[in-house]
């Protein structure tokens, strides 16, 4: 069988066997890998069984390539070896060498494995060889299983040797668009209590996999109905059921499942049952946007998937918030309740400070777009003090704005409010553009010059009125140190004035 294997994958795996034969130990591709180079799946992600400790033989392989070596499991002595290899055309900047250990021989190793498409070995030495799969060590008949797309476990007791196999079979099902199998299905339902022991980054890394499919939205639906979703967050199950005001056609849960797939297809991923791709025609969409959402925030994650992230999680405070108010149901505070809560959940799940940051901010200003303005489009002082608050961030709660729109309104959208609102994101986008174009005037005043002109005392009055000219000079009303000064007194005049009513 002739195969499609990166180029830079091959450099790695010619190290790996000229290693291993040197220290006569013979070695399997196994897993993913084989699943993936069969399919022609480009994959960063190399699998290797070894007849000797995986453990030392990572650190030494590492060594070797220049690399570095993290134990994944201390007990079955699993340990993974990460590379960065030189930027090439097409080619992963990133690589991950999973050595495991075999304990009794290459057939039992496989039988213990997870599904029967990741139960397939190839000899190591043979394929860097040939670079064709001469013979296919495939017991439980997992190509057959992967020709018809399908995942199905080994046996039943896969979920209870490593509970976070419950997550991949669904990221696995999301990055193959493969289906699950019913008995299978049944049993993830089953096993569900078992995600309780899933470690925290393992769920992180399952999690933001699924998110960063095409069809997040899907899957993410796919998880609650397993009953995983609740397991996994808990603080979500409080928002089933909660009603909301009349303009939203869901619940907050579903209205919250919805969001993912509404950012979806807000980002052009996929498409929306209820929504034509018409709707998008007008929303700013060009290099620099994309550019935006496809920086990486940490290992794992990207503005993309961390937008999905927020989507998922943007009103979980609103059960706890929830009032009836002059016969109308309203959610006061939920955006700062439900960002504090959120900061809780990835801290738990072992999110690093930049996700949960980015996460955090998106949630607590997701309702700031639609409110800068109370007619017409915003000024550019609001726009200014919007992104002063969230930063580039900013850029990403425009478009999850959209998306909480299009999810709260689903079949019932009005397509004038709709115009409006895409009207209002390009706006927004194209003063934050222009506004980073161009350079940050130089401050015309200091602390010192209030208090030695005003009589101010040091205090948050200072930096108040510091910022409000800063505010008044990118929107070109002032220009000059004067006029900074007769700004400020205005200021000070205005707001004695009011107190004395």
């Amino acid at each position: 069988m002739e195969l499609k294997v990166e180029k830079q994958a091959l450099k790695i795996l010619v190290q790996v066997d000229r290693f291993l034969n040197e220290n006569k130990i013979y070695g399997y591709l196994v897993g993913g890998f084989v699943r993936d180079i069969i399919i022609g799946r480009s994959t960063a992600d190399i699998d290797i069984a070894i007849s000797d400790d995986a453990i030392s033989t990572a650190f030494l392989m590492a060594e070797r390539l220049s690399g570095k070596c993290v134990i994944l499991d201390e007990v079955n002595r699993i340990a993974r070896v990460v590379l960065y290899s030189q930027s090439e055309i097409d080619s992963p900047l990133r690589w991950h060498i999973d050595f495991t250990t075999i304990f009794e021989n290459i057939l039992q190793d496989l039988t213990r494995r997870d599904f029967t498409i990741n139960a397939m070995a190839i000899h190591l030495h043979s394929f860097v060889d040939n670079n064709k799969i001469c013979d296919l060590i495939d017991p439980l008949k997992g190509q057959i299983e992967l020709n018809r797309k399908l995942i199905k476990v080994v046996n039943e007791s896969v979920f209870e040797a490593d509970p976070a196999r419950l997550l991949r079979a669904v990221r696995l099902a999301a990055e193959l668009e493969f289906r699950i199998a019913d008995d299978t299905a049944s049993l993830l339902k089953k096993s569900c209590s078992l995600l309780k022991q899933v470690a925290g980054e393992r769920i992180r890394e399952e999690l933001l996999r699924i998110l960063n499919t095409h069809k997040a939205g899907y899957f993410v639906r796919y998880l609650d109905n397993l009953g995983f979703l609740t397991v996994l967050i808990p603080e979500l199950e409080f928002s089933r059921g909660v009603e909301q005001p009349k303009e939203h056609h869901w619940d907050v849960l579903n209205h919250s499942l919805e969001a993912v797939c509404t950012t979806g297809f807000i980002l052009r991923q996929t498409g929306c049952d209820y929504a034509d791709v018409k709707l998008l025609d007008e929303l700013q969409w060009d290099e620099e946007i994309v550019t935006h959402f496809s920086e990486e925030i940490s290992s794992g994650s990207s503005r993309i998937t961390l937008l999905k992230l927020a989507a998922l999680l943007h009103d979980i405070a609103k059960p706890e918030t929830r009032i009836i108010s002059k016969e109308r149901v309203r959610f006061f505070g939920h955006t700062d309740q439900g960002a504090d809560v959120v900061v809780g959940i990835l801290e738990r799940l072992r999110f690093s400070n930049r996700e949960t940051k980015l996460v955090e901010t998106l949630i607590r200003y997701h309702m700031r777009p639609t409110q800068m303005s109370k007619e017409g489009m915003p000024s550019q002082k609001a726009i200014y003090r919007f992104f002063r608050d969230s930063g580039s961030s900013g850029v990403d709660i425009l478009f999850l704005s959209l998306a909480d729109h299009l999810a709260a309104r689903g079949p019932e959208l009005d397509i004038l409010q709709w115009k409006w609102h895409v009207q209002l994101v390009n706006f927004v986008l194209a003063e934050y553009f222009r506004q980073r174009k161009l350079e940050i005037p130089s401050r015309l005043l200091n602390g010192h010059d209030l208090i030695k002109n005003f009589n101010l005392q040091p205090g948050p009055m200072i930096r108040e009125m510091l910022e409000l000219v800063q505010e008044a000079q990118v929107a070109g009303e002032i220009k000059t140190r004067d006029e900074a000064l007769s700004y400020i007194k205005n200021r000070l005049l205005y707001r004695e004035q009011k107190l004395e009513k």
